[in-house]
């Protein structure tokens, strides 16, 4: 007999490293271009301090993302998530690069994505999230699909949804509140 079909709070309870892609899931999708050429992307405050926490409860955290730019690259210095791959044709390479440099297996990862590049990774990982507005594609293999937006605080509810499941949110928001334990 084959073993039920795992929940969201199930597949999230067992991630050690949560995986983000960029445009539409970390920033709203949208591109703003300079006269000179360069990108601007916004990024979400929310979303952010979400991967802050995770870090915190000793979650890791990574970023694969088609595109290339310094503002990821800034961003993701500033958020301190130690595993960034950009400019990536095929995101199945650098998901395994990322699991041979972490060991972690991938039914403990969890990878948040929103169009058809990020599918492949998706498929093989515990955790399959993604924005409310993603691709229809996306959405119907996701196990878990938040309620706002990519770039408007998706990650964010993913990464406190995280934290519920490995029973670490109640402690960090008490910690928040200041709290004391002892």
């Amino acid at each position: 007999m084959a073993a039920p079909e795992l929940d969201a709070t199930a597949r999230a309870a067992r991630v050690r490293l949560m995986i983000f892609d960029v445009d539409g899931v970390l920033t709203d999708g949208g591109l703003m271009f300079t006269g000179a050429g360069d990108t601007m992307k916004s990024f979400n405050s929310l979303d952010g301090y979400g991967a802050k926490l995770l870090r915190e409860a000793g979650i890791e955290t990574a970023i694969i993302t088609g595109r290339h730019s310094e503002i990821v690259a800034v961003r993701a210095k500033e958020l301190r998530i130690p595993h960034v791959f950009q400019g990536v044709e095929d995101k199945r390479v650098a998901f395994a690069q990322l699991l041979a440099d972490t060991g972690v297996a991938p039914e403990a990862c969890g990878y948040m994505g929103d169009d058809w590049p990020d599918l492949a990774v998706m498929l093989q990982c515990g955790l399959a999230a993604a924005p409310a507005n993603s691709h229809p594609e996306v959405l119907s293999r996701a196990h878990w699909v938040s309620r706002a937006r990519g770039g408007h605080g998706a990650a964010r509810e993913l990464c406190d949804l995280l934290l519920r499941a490995q029973g670490r949110y109640e402690a960090m928001l008490a910690a928040a509140c200041g709290a004391t334990h002892g």
